[in-house]
């Protein structure tokens, strides 16, 4: 079958397709070097919509490269550039063509249809450049490896192959033709570490630093002196110095490394990354043909596997659903917001206070029971911006205009007599917090919306004692602030939409992935992770040893156990949410009488680290009072599973949530739950629990699965 037979195919199985098209121009290159055929990729759209390749987009590529490669046969070219529309050069396969396909046929089609077309832009009588002046991913990234050279935008903000991240390998040459350029070690940490290290970008510096790109220049007048620079190579002014690549021991230990980084990561959950450094490996020896032949084939299979369906489930909630939170009131509601006040100065108070002035720019104050505390949560403030200086995040007026904004004071009167927005982060208790709210109401202005960041406490409570309870709001972060977008704003039964409206306008200022979540205990994040530590917990004081319970989620390819993850919220903290939750469910939630004797025991948690790897701790280990039921790995990760999956389904039919979508949200946002899995909805699903604890999945055929 031809190309254009193979593309017309796949073209009428993905009729909703966002058209790119390749418009080729001539002109002179500078100092007579030659005439010259630029394509430019653009869907005609601004840079909101960025330029995609599905199969009519390849096709329009294919025949600009009819038209370029009839020209350059016939001499009427020197040389061929490819470039991309203001600020997009191309973000690779359109995912929205791909959640169609049904059959592994079409799914291989896909595959081969990029290559042939990719192939041609290499097999040119005449040399090619690919000029990366914006965003490039996925296979906006690859159809420039095809290229002879490559140049690079200093401004260019996001460079990546971020197929592995999703379930995919890059399959249009990535895993081929990028070891082959700047060696194995280099590609391992593009294709591999980089992706799975939440999709990290590369900006235009990194790329020219690593060898993808043959030169770098300012984003001002990039393509003018790309031009100049594509002349000079032309006649041969400037020679293009590549270093050899090290096809020998250097190549096997780098995929050894890339291994040791994805069992870090999914610890073998996701078949993906696994995938990529096999062709990687076999890359080796230069046979580009066998290369694009094995990634056809990986490509096909992971497109029609659960992986890359959760993986495209995931990316279109983080980058679709969180922009439009379900149930968020009408944004004309919002009141402005011009000063902020903060109650507290400890640690989470702080890093409160830096993310409002930071993306806000208004005047924040805190508060707190004694100077000391203010000038310790301002210093910490003032210590960030100096680090943001350091590092030229931000200018020295900046940073001048940002301390200038940030004050504590002891008496609230002060503080908060003209401010719009109040914020709580004060000691985890109800009486402690309605306390500090009757003290806000009493001196705040009558429209100012009084936020708390409780993470398992009843905010209708909180509001219950105020003359104005309609004003309160859930606003309840994720630890560390400046690293997990989620926000769950929490609805109290009396919080009118203009507080509610206000609270996501103001979450949008602040950057964060809002999710609306009705006044039930420990909202969403907290309730479904008590449920899965505690039945982990309840598990181990039965009599499993702890090795075992460890080891039986490791299939979920969680970014840490269990243990480990205790450890970083804090013993005592998962102690109380326990016991919060324990009160609202008793049949469900238990309080462990072995993590109340670590907490007692003072201990941070269960680990030790002396040999570099954690280890049971020998005084928990002495605190650790067992009983004699012993479970294999595979029964405890039922158990546990059984228990995430009633809770879930218990949480939807209570309405904590409008869809199982917003779960699954608020998993990846708030609690760093793997994109291969679509959060846990698609997992349970796939794995048989919805339908053996529920008797249904949580999602229809299709969502997060290939569809029927």
């Amino acid at each position: 079958m031809s190309t254009a037979e193979l593309l017309k195919g796949a073209a009428e199985l993905f009729p909703g397709e966002l058209v790119t098209q390749a418009h080729v121009r001539h002109f002179e290159l500078p100092a007579g070097a030659g005439r010259f055929a630029l394509i430019t990729l653009d869907n005609g759209l601004d840079h909101t919509k960025p330029t995609t390749f599905g199969p009519q987009s390849l096709a329009n590529l294919d025949a600009a490269l009819d038209q370029v490669g009839r020209e350059a046969s016939e001499g009427a070219i020197v040389g061929v550039g490819i470039t991309g529309k203001p600020f997009i050069f191309a973000v690779g396969a359109d995912l929205k063509g791909v959640e169609l396909l049904k059959r592994h046929e079409d799914a291989l089609a896909i595959g081969r249809g990029g290559h042939e077309v990719f192939k041609r832009i290499a097999a040119l009588p005449v040399p090619t450049f690919a000029y990366y002046n914006g965003a490039a991913m996925g296979g906006g990234v690859e159809v420039g490896l095809h290229c002879t050279y490559r140049t690079v935008s200093a401004a260019l903000p996001a460079f990546s192959l971020p197929e592995v991240f999703l379930g995919l390998v890059p399959g249009w040459g990535g895993c081929t033709l990028l070891p082959n350029l700047i060696g194995a070690e280099r590609a391992v940490s593009v294709v591999i570490e980089n992706s799975l290290n939440q999709n990290k970008q590369l900006k235009g510096g990194q790329v020219y630093d690593l060898g993808i790109a043959d030169a770098l220049f300012d984003g001002a007048d990039f393509l003018e002196q790309s031009l100049l620079w594509t002349a000079a190579v032309l006649k041969g002014e400037v020679a293009v110095a590549r270093p050899e690549v090290d096809r020998g021991e250097a190549w096997d230990a780098a995929v050894a490394r890339g291994r040791s980084v994805a069992d870090s990561k999914v610890h073998g959950a996701a078949p993906a990354a696994y995938r990529a450094l096999d062709i990687i490996a076999a890359a080796k020896d230069g046979d580009l043909q066998a290369g694009f032949d094995a990634e056809d084939q990986a490509l096909a299979d992971l497109i029609m596997g659960g992986e890359l369906r959760s993986g495209i489930y995931a990316f279109n909630l983080v980058q679709k659903r969180a922009k439009r939170p379900a149930g968020a009131p009408d944004k004309s509601l919002a009141r402005p917001v011009t000063k902020v006040g903060v109650v507290g100065a400890g640690l989470m108070a702080s890093q409160l206070a830096l993310l409002f002035l930071r993306r806000l720019e208004v005047p924040v104050v805190l508060t707190d029971i004694d100077q000391d505390r203010i000038d310790k949560g301002v210093g910490y403030v003032h210590a960030e911006i100096d680090k943001l200086l350091l590092k030229s995040r931000i200018n020295q007026d900046k940073a001048n205009r940002l301390k200038g904004l940030v004050s504590g004071v002891l008496d609230k009167a002060e503080g908060f007599a003209d401010a719009d927005f109040v914020i709580e982060a004060v000691f985890e208790e109800m009486s402690v917090k309605q306390k500090v709210f009757a003290e806000v109401e009493a001196v705040a202005p009558a429209h100012a919306i009084l936020a708390t960041n409780t993470s398992s406490l009843s905010v209708s409570e909180m509001a219950s004692k105020l003359k104005n309870p309609e004003r309160v709001v859930g606003f309840h972060f994720f630890n560390p602030v400046a690293i997990l977008p989620l926000l769950e704003i929490v609805r109290g039964e009396r919080t009118d939409d203009a507080a509610l409206a206000t609270a996501f306008g103001v979450a949008r200022k602040l950057k964060k992935t809002a999710v609306l979540v009705k006044d039930a205990p420990a909202f969403v994040v907290n309730r479904v992770l008590t449920r899965f530590m505690g039945e982990i917990q309840n598990v181990i004081d039965e009599g499993t040893p702890v090795e075992v319970a460890e080891r039986a989620v490791e299939p979920l390819g969680l970014p840490m156990s269990p243990l480990v993850l205790l450890e970083l919220v804090g013993p005592a903290i998962g102690l109380h949410v326990s016991e919060t939750l324990h009160g609202a469910f008793p049949d469900r939630f238990t309080v462990s009488e072995n993590l109340a004797a670590v907490v007692k025991a003072g201990k941070r948690g269960f680990y030790v680290y002396d040999s570099g790897a954690p280890e049971l701790d020998p005084e928990v280990a002495a605190l650790l009072k067992q009983g004699d039921t012993v479970l294999t790995e595979e029964q405890t990760r039922e158990r546990v599973l059984d228990a995430v999956a009633q809770e879930i389904g218990l949480m939807l039919d209570e309405g904590v949530v409008a869809e199982a979508r917003d779960i699954d949200l608020c998993l990846i946002t708030g609690a760093g739950w793997p994109f291969h899995l679509g959060g846990v909805t698609p997992y349970l699903d796939r794995e048989g629990v919805s339908e053996r604890v529920n008797g249904k999945p949580f999602l229809a055929p299709g969502v997060a699965s290939v569809p029927a």
